[in-house]
């Protein structure tokens, strides 16, 4: 089996695990929604991402990505998509890198889609970025400088809060992470794969 076969089996066993736990608790599928609100004020408040919620044609956003390495590095996240402010499907991620790695760490992320172009071509199959693809980091209090790679932005930390450095759309897309422990120092997203559900017609 392939990296690429591999990672789509790891999203199967994603949705089945998003299945099995369709029928939690209200207060629990509260929570979890409350945690998608937060992320989307919280960046909305950020410099470099708020712009986006004004001129893009959707969004996709993951409130908590688990990411963890030893020998095969991976992480994996469930997201909504959103259009014109309503959900129009779900959204699983994974994530694996081969090499010696020891660590972990968990993020949200949100992906800004520039027109329907992009939000198609991210919607239709497994999606996934190129291996040199990152994302602008955004870290609270700090102002990140970003740059335009691959197919997304990329960003430096930076304390200089004179000028203000906004990331452009890089093939229709714009990525921002937020690390949920302390500074990311990188965010790479290469290798990243998706897999849209859209939501079932009422």
């Amino acid at each position: 089996m392939n990296r690429y076969a591999f990672i789509v089996s790891i999203l199967a066993l994603l949705w089945a695990s998003s299945a099995g736990a369709s029928g939690q608790p209200a207060a629990k599928a509260k929570a979890k929604q409350d945690s998608y609100q937060q992320t989307i004020a919280f960046y909305k408040k950020a410099p470099q991402a708020a712009p986006f919620f004004r001129n893009s044609y959707a969004y996709a956003v993951f409130p908590a990505v688990g990411k963890g390495a030893f020998i095969i590095g991976g992480a994996f996240g469930h997201g909504k998509m959103f259009r014109q402010g309503r959900v129009t499907g779900t959204i699983s991620q994974a994530h694996f890198s081969l090499g010696m790695q020891v660590g972990g760490q968990a993020f949200s992320q949100i992906i800004f889609f520039q027109d329907k172009r992009a939000y198609d071509e991210f919607i239709n199959g497994a999606f996934e970025f190129e291996s040199k693809a990152s994302a602008v980091v955004v870290t609270a209090g700090v102002q990140a400088q970003a740059g335009t790679t691959g197919r997304t932005a990329s960003a430096n930390a930076s304390h200089n809060t004179s000028k203000q450095h906004f990331s452009k759309y890089v093939k229709g897309m714009a990525v921002f992470v937020h690390s949920h422990g302390g500074l990311m120092a990188e965010a790479s997203i290469g290798g990243q794969v998706f897999e849209f559900k859209p939501l079932a017609a009422k």
